[in-house]
């Protein structure tokens, strides 16, 4: 069921009190940060198409587009949400790994998708995390999390070309979600420009899943 509006605003606010003033293009707008990392990697066609339908079927009023925004910025803390995804192996540069913890300790939250599952990518993001947060600091996310009802009611991650490992992952600091992770991909090629993932899964209700990601992270 998607809660009310009434909910939605005063659950958002109080969602942003851990973060410097929010950036956005309007008064009011949320603006979602697609993050430029290990130098000038980033993704090139990671759909935003999920952005409207947060904002079509609930309150938050989001901005239609991602905002390129450097990792390794101060910038980084006036945006609640951020994306980071690629392909080919990578390594965040000392200040990044400095940013990306303290972000989502002081509220902010992550989605991590590897771009067309690539193997690399997920290697070197799992050595990544393990290094911030300790070894087997990713876990499995339970289908009966409310991750997956906040707008769309989802029972099942859809495969795309290839079988998918059937769950995302995340990583909770003192019992809140603040990062989530798919090694299939959460591109949601179907809305995607010059984007094919020919190589990859990419879970075919990725579109459902990232706004239902967006919302919970509002409101935590």
């Amino acid at each position: 069921m998607i809660p009310s509006p009434q909910r939605l605003i005063a659950c958002f606010s109080l969602a942003l009190l851990g973060l410097s003033p929010l950036a956005s293009a309007k008064e009011g707008e949320v603006q979602c940060g697609n993050l430029i990392y290990a130098g000038t990697k980033t993704s090139r066609c990671f759909s935003d198409a999920f952005l409207s339908a947060v904002q079509q079927r609930t309150s938050i009023n989001t901005s239609r587009s991602f905002r390129s925004l450097r990792l390794d910025s101060d910038e980084l803390f006036r945006f609640p949400f951020v994306v980071l995804t690629g392909e080919g192996n990578f390594s965040f540069t000392p200040r990044e790994r400095e940013n990306l913890k303290r972000y989502v300790e002081s509220g902010g939250f992550l989605l991590a998708s590897a771009g067309c599952s690539d193997e690399d990518w997920d290697k070197a993001f799992r050595r990544e995390m393990a290094s911030l947060f300790g070894s087997g600091s990713l876990k499995p996310i339970p289908m009966t999390h409310p991750i997956f009802s906040t707008v769309y009611t989802i029972k099942s991650l859809q495969a795309g070309k290839k079988p998918t490992r059937g769950y995302l992952e995340g990583i909770s600091l003192n019992g809140k979600l603040v990062l989530v992770y798919s090694g299939d991909g959460l591109n949601d090629s179907a809305n995607s420009r010059n984007c094919c993932c020919c190589g990859g899964s990419e879970l075919g209700n990725a579109l459902q899943i990232n706004a239902n990601i967006l919302a919970y992270a509002l409101l935590r």
